[in-house]
């Protein structure tokens, strides 16, 4: 089997904080998270909100608050992702698609907004625009549009298209569905498991298990701050008889096309 393009081993994640009296005491909302994400595949992340979904992905990112305390170990190809390589992918192998669109310029033109990070002369920026263009199926003129003047669809593709590079090797997409219409939600997955039947590996975090078992190859789920079980998508069907875990049946029977199960969380923010 081939080796994971990313694996988070044993990954913990805490935070010095002050209470009353400016009493320190330690948070720790991530205790033990291990995933490995390969190229041509989509992981998906699931679990209640306070589970870690985000928090992960932040840590591989780097973009965690300073009084994050990081235990365990990230590999990114096989090498231990540390600061410095970190500030080398990120933005070029890694990229990061958050979750709103209103990450975007509202005051800029999306033309303008594609070509931020791009390398080369002016007139070198500009035909990888138009090339980034293409590829997700923008139009010349929807580069000449501000954010507020494009479809909820178009949006979701200059998102991507802001977030994506030629070098990209692994996609983080971090609840890129919440709240959006059926049409431009089928937009959003179609682009993400376009990327990873092109080689790429994707990480798709999201509340939404119905959406996720449409795209992903494999789910992980997280509960608490850990990884409860990764399997199959596809043993996600009838009463979850196929999940290893009692949590991991529990989420699934949740869903309003299930049975309502509650299912319990402490209340972390995610």
């Amino acid at each position: 089997m081939s080796k994971p393009l990313l694996k988070v081993e044993d990954l913990s994640i805490s935070f010095e904080q002050y209470g009353r009296g400016l009493k320190k005491f330690i948070s720790k909302p991530i205790q033990s998270l291990n995933i490995e994400i390969y190229r041509g595949e989509i992981l998906a992340i699931v679990g209640a909100s306070g589970s870690g979904k985000s928090l992960l992905a932040h840590a591989i990112m780097g973009i965690l608050p300073s009084n994050a305390v990081v235990n365990g170990r990230i590999f990114y190809n096989d090498e231990i992702l540390d600061s410095k390589r970190i500030k080398k992918y990120r933005g070029n192998k890694i990229a990061f698609v958050p979750q709103s669109v209103n990450y975007l310029d509202p005051s800029m033109k999306v033309k303008n907004q594609v070509k931020i990070g791009l390398e080369g002369n002016k007139q070198e920026k500009k035909i990888i625009q138009e090339e980034i263009f293409e590829k997700f199926g923008l139009k010349k003129s929807d580069g000449e549009r501000y954010p507020y003047q494009l479809s909820g669809g178009m949006l979701r593709r200059v998102l991507f298209a802001t977030s994506i590079g030629k070098n990209t090797e692994l996609i983080i997409a971090d609840e890129p569905t919440p709240g959006i219409h059926q049409s431009v939600l089928d937009i959003v997955l179609k682009q993400l498991r376009d990327f990873a039947d092109k080689g790429m590996g994707v990480m798709l975090i999201t509340h939404d298990i119905g959406s996720a078992i449409k795209i992903a190859d494999r789910i992980s789920v997280f509960k608490d701050g850990n990884t409860v079980e990764t399997s199959p998508s596809s043993y996600f069907i009838g009463n979850g008889e196929k999940l290893q875990e009692e949590y991991s049946r529990k989420l699934w029977c949740s869903l309003p096309q299930n049975h309502f199960l509650e299912v319990e969380s402490d209340g972390i923010d995610s």
